[in-house]
C-alpha cells in the first residue's frame, strides 16, 4: 500500500468545485443565486459562446464590503449561516459558502463591487485560486461577476462540455425557472450580445409566463390555490390539452427555490391520471410555502432536490387542488384559443385491447360507405359485446367469390415447416378466405387451417410508417400548404431544436420561417400529417428532441417523424370495405417486417383449426 497523505489546498479545491460548478448554468445559477439573496431587484446575465468562454452577472443587491472580498472567494466562507442549527431554519438560496471559491478555482473570474455607503468600489481578480488584482475603481451600487474561461486550467472537464449552444440552452432553460421563482425582480438575459428574454419585474407571475412561453399557454392554464399549517399552493395547472411527452413543463417552486421532488410529481401524475394518455405528462408551474423546519435543502450539492418531512401532507394537497381544478372546468379545447389547431374536429376514441389509455384524440379515417348488408351471426345480451359481421359483396366487388365460399383451394405448402411468413406470400394471397370484420377493429382470414386476426390499425400504422421512411429516403415527401398557416410560440430549448434540424423538417415536408420573435409560422406539412392535428405532434417532436444531449442521427430523427405520419391510420372502430382490406394486405406484402407496428404491438395473430378444436373438446 502507498504512503496516505495529504491533497494540497489547489488540488482540494478543484475536486469540490466538481460538485458545485459542472458547466456554465451551474456557475450562472450559483451567480444568480447570490444576487437575489443580497436583495437585487435588477440582474443582467450575458454570456459569450455558450458561457464557456464568458459570462457576466450584474445587479442592483447591496454589495460586497471591501474588507469581505478576499474571505468571500475562501472555502466554506458564507454570510447564509452560522451553525449547523441554521442549516434547518435556510431562507437564502445560497448558505454553503462554496460557490466562489469554486468558480475562482477552474476560471479567471473579475468581481467588481460597490456598497451604497462607500465613496468607491472595488475590483478583484483571481485566477485558478491566484490573486491577481486588488483595487479601487469606479462602478456603481452592486456587484458584477465576469467569468472568463472555464474549466481554462482543467482541460479534461473542459473537453467534456457540451456544443456552446447545448451548453447556452441549458442556461436559458434555467434563467427561465428564475424569472418564474423571482417575478418581482427584473431579469435580462442576453446571448452573444442581443437580448434574448427580459421579464418586467412588477410581481405578476402571469406576465412572466406570458413573456417566456405565449399567450395561448396562459390561456390554457387553470389556476389553483390552497393553504394549510403544512403547506400554501399556488399557481397554474395545465387543461390537458397542454400535456407534454416529458416532465420538462412540470416546474416547482418550494419557498422560491426552483426544485425537483419525486412526491410532487407522483401527486400530479395521479391527478391527471383520469386525464391524460399513457406516457403524456401534465404542464404546471407551482409555488409552495412550506415552514423551513419541515423540509431539508441541504440534500443536493446543486441545491436541486429536497426532502420533505411530512411528504403525504403535501402529496394530497397537490393531488386535491389540483383535482378540484380539473372537475370544475370545462375542458373541452376551444378550437380557435387551441395551442395546437386543428383541421378536423377530433373524436374521443376507446382504449384499444393492446394499448391501455391509447390517444384519446384521434381523427376519423375517410372510408367510402360500401354497398353492403350487416348478417350478424352472433348476438349477446350484452351490448359491449358486438357481433361478428360478415360482408355481403357488391356485385361488382371483384372479391365476391371469395366472400361467397367459392375460393379456389387454398395454396398448400410443399413441405411441413410451413410458417406463418408465407401467409402474406403473393402465393398464399390467391388462397385467402376473407370471412369478414370483427368489432369493426379485426380483419378475420382463413388460410391454411389457420384462423388470421389482423389488427386493422397496427396494420395500417405500420404501412405508412415505411411508406413514410422510403419516400423521406428517396427524396418524394410531398407536402400540403396550408392556408392560414399556423403560427407556433416556441421557447428556447424548442427554437434550438428547431433550428438544428431545420434541415431534416424541410426533407420531411415542412416548411417553417421566422414569424417574429420566438413566433414561427408553419406553411406546410407532410401530407402524411395534414389534417390530423399535426401542431400536436410536431410539438411533441421538439419536446423529445430537445431532451437528447447532442444532435440525434438521421435514423432516430426519421423513426420520429415516420412514427408522427402513423398518427393517420385506419382506427379501431372504422368499418372499411372489403377491398380496402384487401388493399391492407396487399400493401402488407410489400413490407420488410409486416408483424409488428411501429409501437411493437404485433399487426398478425393466428389459431389453428387444431387449437379451436381442443378449445370445442373436439381432439383432446
Amino acid at each position: 500500500m502507498q504512503n496516505i497523505h495529504m491533497l494540497d489546498k489547489k488540488t482540494i479545491d478543484q475536486i469540490a468545485a466538481g460538485e458545485v460548478v459542472e458547466r456554465p448554468r451551474s456557475v450562472v445559477k450559483e451567480l444568480l443565486e447570490n444576487a437575489i439573496d443580497a436583495g437585487a431587484k435588477l440582474i443582467t446575465v450575458e454570456i459569450k459562446n455558450g458561457g464557456i468562454d464568458y459570462i457576466r452577472i450584474t445587479d442592483n443587491g447591496s454589495g460586497i464590503e471591501r474588507d469581505d472580498i478576499k474571505t468571500a472567494f475562501m472555502r466554506h466562507a458564507t454570510s447564509k449561516i452560522t451553525t449547523i442549527e441554521d442549516l434547518m431554519d435556510v431562507t437564502s438560496l445560497g448558505f454553503r459558502g462554496e460557490a466562489l471559491s469554486s468558480i475562482a478555482s477552474v476560471a479567471r473570474v473579475e468581481l467588481l463591487t460597490k456598497t451604497a455607503g462607500s465613496l468607491c468600489g472595488t475590483r478583484y481578480v483571481i485566477e485558478g485560486d491566484k490573486e491577481m488584482v486588488f483595487e479601487d475603481a469606479g462602478v456603481p451600487d452592486g456587484t458584477t461577476m465576469i467569468v472568463r474561461n472555464l474549466f481554462f486550467n482543467v482541460p479534461a472537464r473542459r473537453k467534456f462540455l457540451k456544443s456552446a449552444t447545448s451548453e447556452g440552452t441549458a442556461i436559458a432553460e434555467m434563467m427561465e425557472h428564475m424569472m418564474l421563482s423571482h417575478p418581482e425582480i427584473a431579469f435580462k438575459f442576453i446571448v452573444n450580445g442581443t437580448v434574448k428574454q427580459q421579464t418586467p419585474g412588477d410581481g405578476k407571475i402571469e406576465n412572466v409566463i406570458y413573456l417566456l412561453y405565449g399567450k395561448d399557454v396562459l390561456d390554457l392554464l387553470l389556476p389553483v390555490s390552497y393553504e394549510s399549517e403544512e403547506v400554501s399552493i399556488r399557481g397554474y395547472i395545465g387543461k390537458p390539452e397542454l400535456c407534454r411527452s416529458n416532465r420538462h413543463y412540470e416546474i416547482f417552486f418550494v419557498n422560491q427555490r426552483n426544485v425537483t421532488c419525486n412526491v410532487l410529481n407522483r401527486s400530479l401524475d395521479e391527478a391527471y391520471k383520469a386525464y391524460l394518455m399513457l406516457h403524456k405528462y401534465p404542464y404546471a408551474i407551482l409555488y409552495f410555502d412550506i415552514p423551513s423546519e419541515l423540509l431539508d435543502v441541504n440534500v443536493h450539492p446543486a441545491k436541486l432536490e429536497i426532502r420533505l418531512l411530512h411528504a403525504d401532507v403535501v402529496y394530497d394537497a397537490l393531488l386535491n387542488t389540483s383535482l378540484n381544478a380539473l372537475k370544475h372546468k370545462e375542458l373541452i379545447p376551444d378550437a380557435e384559443k387551441s395551442t395546437t389547431p386543428q383541421m378536423n374536429t377530433p373524436e374521443r376514441i376507446l382504449p384499444e385491447p393492446f394499448e391501455t389509455r391509447r390517444l384519446s384524440e384521434e381523427i376519423n379515417y375517410r372510408v367510402d360507405k360500401v354497398k353492403t348488408a350487416d348478417i350478424p351471426v352472433m348476438r349477446t345480451d350484452d351490448d359491449s359485446d358486438r357481433p361478428v359481421t360478415v360482408m355481403q359483396p357488391d356485385p361488382e366487388d371483384p372479391l365476391r367469390d371469395i366472400l361467397r365460399g367459392s375460393a379456389p383451394e387454398p395454396v398448400k405448402p410443399e413441405n411441413e415447416s410451413f410458417s406463418q411468413l408465407s401467409f402474406l406470400s403473393e402465393e398464399a394471397m390467391k388462397g385467402h378466405r376473407l370471412i369478414g370484420q370483427l368489432f369493426d377493429t379485426y380483419w378475420l382470414v382463413e388460410y391454411d387451417k389457420k384462423l388470421f386476426l389482423i389488427d386493422q390499425h397496427a396494420a395500417h400504422e405500420k404501412i405508412r410508417y415505411e411508406r413514410f421512411v422510403k419516400r423521406y429516403r428517396e427524396n418524394t415527401i410531398e407536402s400540403q400548404f396550408l392556408d392560414p398557416p399556423f403560427v407556433l410560440s416556441l421557447s428556447m430549448p424548442e427554437e434550438e431544436v428547431l433550428r438544428t434540424y431545420s434541415e431534416e423538417f424541410k426533407s420531411a415536408g415542412f416548411e417553417i420561417e421566422p414569424f417574429g420573435g420566438r413566433e414561427y409560422a408553419m406553411r406546410a406539412v407532410p401530407t402524411e400529417l395534414y389534417g390530423i392535428t399535426e401542431i400536436d405532434y410536431f410539438k411533441e417532436l421538439l419536446d423529445s428532441l430537445a431532451q437528447e444531449r447532442g444532435k440525434q442521427d438521421m435514423e432516430s430523427v426519421l423513426a420520429r417523424l415516420a412514427t408522427m405520419s402513423c398518427k393517420g391510420a385506419i382506427k379501431a372502430g372504422n368499418r372499411i370495405s372489403t377491398a380496402e382490406a384487401d388493399a391492407l394486405l396487399t400493401e402488407l406484402l410489400s413490407l420488410e417486417n409486416p408483424y409488428h407496428c411501429p409501437h411493437g404491438r404485433p399487426v398478425i395473430i393466428s389459431f389453428t383449426k387444431a387449437e379451436l378444436e381442443k378449445k370445442f373438446k373436439r381432439i383432446v
